[in-house]
């Protein structure tokens, strides 16, 4: 009788360790959130990188090579990454498709048709060259432009997997560490969400010990893509109070976080509320 309680015992134990240990799966915490900002805008260098830096916060910013900003505020970019944040890589020109219907259409020179699969790759790597002459890093992540992943049907990114960690892409969802594909980080991608509605993607993550990755352009202006700087300040205001249960990082640490934890196995998604 005292032995069948004991293994009783044992066995309830053991299951709430394993759960504990479940639930803080990323770098012992319950979830992991990503803040990442493209087309290195001038709101950015005003209005992010003040207010993250103010709260202790380290995001991923994906720069665009030819950007006007980068060029006219570069000390201010390596500022930023001497700061702790991650200066990814948005490609040289920002190239898209050119649907048909497109409120601005976009040039020849960036037409995503007109590309042959070695010039993507060839601008990226420019763009790479471009990054370390920054900020000196040899280790970053990648954000496909308008999301897109191909080339004439073909996938660019297994072409310049020496290139970086990984690749965020704009599919919404939220993933444990397992399910990810390292080629295809999703995000949640922001457009006039108000503060409360991003808190609650946050305890979404929490709830599921998943990877949130958020994906901002505009905040207070600069972008059709836009939020308020209101709704961002209560944002990071509630990441940096709930920083016992979340790992706010660029994602260039998650990503080695997970690649030296997990094999990369074709992901299953989760769906999450939009």
């Amino acid at each position: 009788m005292h032995f069948k309680l004991l293994l009783s015992l044992l066995i309830t134990i053991g299951f709430q360790s394993l759960v504990a240990q479940e639930n803080k799966l990323w770098n012992t915490k319950k979830c992991a959130v990503v803040l990442t900002y493209d087309d290195a805008l001038n709101e950015h260098l005003d209005n992010v990188i003040p207010a993250l830096d103010e709260h202790g916060l380290r995001a991923t910013f994906y720069l665009i090579g030819e950007s006007e900003t980068l060029n006219k505020r570069l000390d201010e970019w390596r500022s930023a990454a001497q700061n702790g944040h991650e200066l990814g890589n948005h490609s040289l020109t920002h190239p898209c498709i050119n649907k048909p219907g497109r409120k601005k259409p976009l040039s020849p020179e960036k037409d995503l048709a007109n590309f042959t699969l070695d010039r993507v790759v060839n601008e990226i790597k420019i763009t790479n060259t471009l990054l370390h002459s920054i900020d000196g890093k040899t280790e970053r992540t990648f954000a496909y432009p308008c999301g897109h992943m191909k080339i004439d049907s073909v996938l660019f990114f297994p072409y310049l997997k020496g290139e970086f960690i990984a690749a965020r892409g704009v599919k919404r969802n939220m993933m444990t560490a397992g399910q990810i594909d390292l080629d295809d980080i999703n995000c949640f991608g922001m457009k006039g969400h108000t503060g409360q509605e991003m808190k609650q993607l946050v305890d979404q993550a929490i709830e599921s010990n998943t990877l949130l990755v958020f994906l901002f352009h505009g905040v207070g202006g600069g972008s059709p893509l836009n939020v308020s700087v209101e709704a961002h300040q209560e944002l990071i205001a509630y990441l940096r109070e709930k920083q016992d249960e979340i790992w706010i990082a660029p994602l260039v640490e998650v990503a080695k976080y997970i690649k030296t934890r997990t094999p990369q196995n074709k992901p299953k998604t989760i769906e999450k509320n939009k």
